[in-house]
C-alpha cells in the first residue's frame, strides 16, 4: 500500500541565514580603535551576538575558549590579488569567501554535507574595517557560531568546535521546529520539545547545471522529499512532510540540496 503523504508547503528561505548566503552580505558598519593590517589568528573566540553577525567587520575582543562564547575562528585567509583594488563592500568577496569557508566549515565540524545543512551552527564571515582596508589588509575571517538567523539568542559553543558533528551528533546541535508548519514554526535544537525534524537532505541538482526556476525546485524537492521521509519514518500508513529549498543566488553560490522534515516529536 502506497502511503498517504500530505503535499507541504516549500520555502524560498534558507534554514539558518549564514549556512549558505547570509554570511557573504552585511549591513553596517564597525570600526576597530585604530587601523591594522595584521590578520586575526584561527581558534579564536568570541561572545558574539546576532548584531556583531549583522555587520561587515568586527573588533569583538577574544575570549578564552574555556569561557562561554558564541562563536570560534575556523579559517582565516588572504583575499586574492585580483580582488585587492575592489572596493570592501564589493559582493565579489563575499564569492570568494563562500568557496573559501563553506568547505572548511564541513571539514572543521567533520560533518557531512547533509548533517551541516541539518545542524543550528552557521557560519559568518568578516573583513578588515574601513580603515584598515585602507592601509593594506587584505584578510578575512570565518566564524562558527552557535545558531543563526532563524535560531537567536545564540548557543554556548563547546571549549572546541572542531569535529562537532563527527559520528552521530548530538541532539542539541541538530536542528527541528515546532508550529504547525516547517515554514511557520519556530526553529529549535532537536533536543528541545518539536514537532518537525530535519531529517535528511536531498540532491536537486549537479555541479555546474543552470539553475532550472523556483518551481522546478519546488517539485523536485517536494517528490524526492515525501519518498527521503518515507524511508526514514519505515514506510508508514501515513505521515507529514515538509521541505525546505534555496533560490537561485544560493545556487549560484554552489548548493544543490534541499532539506527534507518529517512530522515527528522523536
Amino acid at each position: 500500500m502506497r502511503p498517504t503523504r500530505r503535499r507541504p508547503s516549500t520555502a524560498l528561505a534558507g534554514l539558518l541565514g549564514t549556512l549558505l548566503l547570509g554570511g557573504l552580505v552585511a549591513c553596517g558598519e564597525e570600526r576597530s580603535p585604530a587601523a591594522t593590517t595584521e590578520p586575526p589568528e584561527k581558534g579564536e573566540c568570541r561572545l558574539l551576538t546576532p548584531e556583531d553577525v549583522a555587520r561587515p567587520s568586527n573588533g569583538t575582543a577574544t575570549v578564552p575558549c574555556g569561557d562561554r562564547h558564541t562563536a570560534q575562528t575556523f579559517e582565516v585567509g588572504e583575499l586574492p590579488e585580483e580582488l585587492h583594488d575592489l572596493e570592501p563592500d564589493d559582493p565579489a568577496l563575499g564569492t570568494h569567501v563562500y568557496g573559501e569557508c563553506s568547505s572548511s566549515f564541513a571539514g572543521f565540524l567533520k560533518g557531512d554535507e547533509s548533517a551541516v545543512m541539518r545542524s543550528v551552527v552557521s557560519w559568518v564571515w568578516f573583513r578588515p574595517d574601513d580603515a584598515s582596508w585602507d592601509a593594506g589588509a587584505r584578510w578575512f575571517r570565518c566564524d562558527v557560531i552557535g545558531g543563526g538567523e532563524q535560531l537567536t539568542p545564540y548557543r554556548a559553543l563547546p571549549k572546541n568546535a572542531k569535529g562537532l558533528l563527527e559520528g552521530l551528533p548530538p541532539d542539541q546541535w541538530m536542528v527541528c521546529a515546532t508550529g504547525r508548519s516547517v515554514q511557520a514554526g519556530t526553529k529549535v535544537p532537536c533536543s528541545e520539545p518539536h514537532t518537525w525534524r530535519a531529517v535528511t537532505t536531498i540532491k536537486v541538482g549537479e555541479p555546474g547545471e543552470p539553475y532550472p526556476g523556483d518551481d522546478a525546485v519546488a517539485e523536485i524537492t517536494s517528490d524526492f522529499c515525501s519518498d527521503s521521509v518515507g524511508a526514514w519514518l519505515g514506510y508508514p500508513t501515513s505521515y507529514d512532510y515538509g521541505s525546505t529549498f534555496f533560490g537561485e543566488a544560493e545556487w549560484e553560490a554552489g548548493n544543490r540540496r534541499s532539506v527534507c522534515w518529517a512530522r515527528t516529536q522523536q
